[in-house]
């Protein structure tokens, strides 16, 4: 669980996205995470490139914990990413949604 005084964490906007992306993300709802996913991103040394392997069932939210390591580490280092996806259609969504 969250410790209560990094309670904030469950904000999108604690984690140092860009304005533009956090509109996004609001437009579809989408404010906070849950715990499980902040947790994900706080272990050891993820937010610095270090591997992260979880499970978890369909549409609990995966995706975001993977959208948010890439978009910080792309927007921090201004490397590129790489995202695979299942399917093309799943593939033609992301991208427009990334863009």
């Amino acid at each position: 669980n969250i410790p209560e005084d990094q309670a904030d964490k469950l904000l999108l906007a604690s984690w140092g996205l860009p304005k533009a992306v956090l509109e996004k993300y609001h437009s579809l709802g989408v404010v906070q995470m849950f715990e499980w996913q902040a947790e994900c991103l706080m272990l050891g040394q993820v937010l610095e490139g270090k591997n992260l392997v979880y499970s978890a069932p369909t549409s609990a939210g995966k995706t975001l914990v993977a959208e948010l390591l890439i978009l910080k580490r792309v927007l921090e280092t201004h490397k590129k990413a790489l995202l695979i996806l299942p399917f093309v259609s799943v593939a033609k969504e992301k991208k427009c949604y990334l863009q």
